[in-house]
């Protein structure tokens, strides 16, 4: 569990394309994702899982929970509603489309001058990790909603607020006393990233980075708070996290997307002075969005 969590699990893919009949099924979804191999002995190489890691978290949560209730809805009623968080993994149907900001999507060209070459590559080919490990990330968005509702993409289809984020992200830098968490369990979020045997060199990105118990951990390939942090950036540049040394929770979401994979000038920019202004202010809020 822990090395598929942590993107070491070589189930980064699916042998196929998934659609949004299989996705909405959960018995279906399930028994696609029983039929998965990995590419490789788990705990030797890591590749972003970036959209199975979320179908993977539901099944084994519905699995765990006495209710087996899907990833969408248990996240609304022990995480959202508890904080008050207009934050949703399963985005109800009543909201109002004025609501939503519409994504500008990146043009191909963006793309290839912000991302390392590498990888702009990579996403020339459809038989690419990266490209695959994107496969169903398109599912969530809707012509004539702007987002899908009442339908579940973990990995890939929150929407939500930046205070939203930050606040839930909050609640876990400073106790989780909120949400009746128990110290060990922040403690091992806070804790380092245990490599795979071939390192922390990312397959799907092309760059170093580190995951753990289903968060990305500072590296050297995408810096970000204090050693104990904990978080994870969104498509296009959205990014948050818990940072329980500096006692906070950022989040920061933008409709513009960015190509940066290791973090978009306009967030790095805002952690920035964020940062900047704890060492001059140390009781400085505990959310930031």
């Amino acid at each position: 569990m822990r090395q598929l969590l942590a993107h070491q699990a070589g189930l980064y893919a699916l042998d196929e394309r998934p659609d949004r009949d299989v996705v909405g099924d959960a018995d279906r979804l399930a028994a696609l994702l029983a039929r998965q191999k990995p590419a490789w002995e788990p705990g030797t190489r890591q590749a972003y899982h970036a959209v199975t890691i979320g179908y993977y978290e539901g099944e084994l949560l519905r699995r765990i929970d006495p209710r087996h209730r899907t990833i969408g809805q248990f996240f609304q009623d022990e995480i959202a509603t508890p904080l008050g968080l207009d934050l949703y993994i399963r985005l109800p149907g009543d909201i109002p489309n004025s609501r939503f900001a519409r994504p500008a999507p990146v043009r191909r060209s963006e793309l290839l001058r912000g991302f390392p070459l590498r990888v702009a590559i990579d996403t020339m080919n459809p038989r690419s990790k990266i490209v695959r490990a994107l496969w169903g990330s398109e599912l969530p968005m809707d012509p004539t909603h702007v987002y899908a509702r009442n339908f579940e993409i973990p990995a890939g289809g929150g929407v939500g607020t930046a205070r939203a984020i930050a606040r839930a992200y909050s609640v876990l830098a400073t106790g989780g006393r909120e949400l009746g968490l128990r110290k060990q369990t922040l403690d091992l979020l806070a804790a380092p990233a245990v490599p795979p045997a071939r390192g922390f060199y990312d397959e799907c990105m092309r760059a170093e980075v580190a995951f753990s118990l289903g968060f990305m951990k500072p590296s050297t390939g995408f810096p970000f708070g204090g050693p104990s942090a904990f978080g994870a950036p969104g498509a296009g540049g959205a990014m948050g996290c818990a940072d329980p040394e500096a006692g906070i929770g950022y989040g920061y979401v933008t409709s513009r997307m960015g190509t940066h994979l290791s973090g978009d000038p306009r967030d790095v920019a805002l952690r920035d002075a964020l940062y900047g202004s704890l060492k001059r202010a140390p009781g400085a809020r505990q959310d930031a969005a």
